[in-house]
């Protein structure tokens, strides 16, 4: 994206916390990349001996600027066409070997951010994943630290309520992924079921762009006939899956033709698939390329 010509630069050395903290304010691999654009225009611009603390700065700034795509994006969200889910980004395999990073990156997770305001979400991140002070999160804000505070109480009870609960025994979820692939590709709607939570519930982002559910699936047989009758298309006879880490859960990669079509992400809860979140929409699948990366907290 930038030409970066040195490495000690500040903006370098801290690009990926500014992606990531970009990328969870927006739940948008593409908004998190323009927004970094955007950052580097005001950071290259800036007299750089002014700035005491260039970390504090640009971190304020990436929050600044998603706040405001955020707000505006919103308002689009309303008119989507279908169910809204965030971009899904490959991350490093050793994520999800660390149940509490791969809970704070999971689609999951970003689907409960995306019911808090955009304060809400901004306080939330800078205290709770990146552990900033309330007193620094006022200044990056520009809001009074009391106010802050109880912004941030808020937003964790709020989150708390509904942060979704998940087994973390990484071979079961790798056992159970291999499962569902060998029962989806064998079109086997008894086995698919037997994978599936009694309260499962699917949804399917296609944005109008491709063929999805409108609407959430839910129960068991449902959802089920679903996936299997959408699979057994003529147009997807040579579809391929494997197993990939996204957004720092083992989940599955959909190709076509050697072209990313689809990913799959889900919660495993008592060893049953609880909720599955298809990724199709062919506008929000950037970021399901090696190049692009997750930055640990």
């Amino acid at each position: 994206m930038v030409d970066a010509r040195d490495e000690q630069d500040p903006y370098n050395e801290h690009r990926r916390l500014l992606f990531s903290t970009a990328y969870r304010m927006l739940g948008s691999v593409t908004d998190a990349e323009d927004v970094l654009q955007d950052t580097w225009l005001s950071w290259s611009a800036v007299d750089r001996y002014a700035v005491h603390h260039p970390k504090a700065y640009l971190v304020r700034t990436v929050t600044n600027l998603s706040l405001n795509r955020l707000t505006s994006a919103r308002a689009i969200r309303e008119i989507y066409v279908g169910p809204w889910l965030p971009e899904p980004l490959l991350t490093s395999p050793d994520i999800a070997a660390e149940a509490e990073v791969a809970d704070g990156v999971s689609t999951a997770m970003l689907v409960v951010l995306e019911t808090l305001s955009p304060v809400e979400r901004a306080v939330f991140l800078l205290r709770e994943v990146f552990g900033y002070s309330h007193a620094e999160i006022a200044e990056t804000l520009e809001r009074p630290e009391s106010t802050v505070r109880q912004i941030a109480l808020r937003a964790r009870r709020h989150v708390q309520d509904r942060r979704p609960r998940f087994d973390a025994d990484q071979n079961q979820r790798r056992k159970i992924t291999a499962q569902f692939m060998e029962a989806c590709a064998g079109g086997d709607l008894n086995a698919v079921m037997e994978l599936l939570a009694p309260d499962v519930t699917a949804w399917s982002d296609g944005g109008g762009k491709v063929t999805a559910a409108r609407r959430p699936l839910n129960g068991t047989d449902h959802v089920a006939r679903w996936i299997v009758g959408f699979l057994a298309k003529p147009d997807l006879a040579t579809l391929t899956m494997e197993p990939v880490v996204i957004n720092g859960e083992l989940g599955i990669l959909a190709t076509l033709g050697g072209h990313t079509v689809g990913a799959l992400t889900f919660d495993l809860v008592d060893n049953r698939i609880q909720n599955l979140r298809f990724q199709v929409n062919p506008e929000k699948l950037s970021g399901l390329t090696p190049h692009n990366g997750l930055a640990r907290p």
